[in-house]
C-alpha cells in the first residue's frame, strides 16, 4: 500500500484520469472529492464489499453445475 500525506486543497492524480483532492479535515474524519469519468465506477469500500457479496450470492449452483455438464 501506498501511504501519501495531503493537506487541504491537495490533491493526487491516479492514471491520469482520476483526481482525488482532500476537500476538510475535522478532527478524525477526512471529506475528499473524487474527479473521474462517468465510466470509473467509485464506491466506498464498504459498499464495493456488499456488491460483491451480492453478486456472488446471486449466481445460481445448481445453474452453474447445468452449464458445466453442457461444458463437458
Amino acid at each position: 500500500m501506498l501511504a501519501l500525506s495531503r493537506k487541504k486543497n491537495e490533491a493526487l492524480v491516479i492514471n491520469n484520469n482520476v483526481e482525488i483532492t482532500v476537500l476538510e479535515i475535522k478532527g478524525e474524519q477526512v471529506k475528499l472529492g473524487i474527479s473521474a469519468p462517468r465510466e470509473v465506477p467509485v464506491y466506498r469500500k464498504e459498499v464495493y464489499v456488499q456488491i460483491q457479496d451480492a453478486n456472488k450470492e446471486s449466481v445460481n449452483v445448481d445453474g452453474m453445475d447445468a452449464l458445466r455438464n453442457l461444458l463437458g
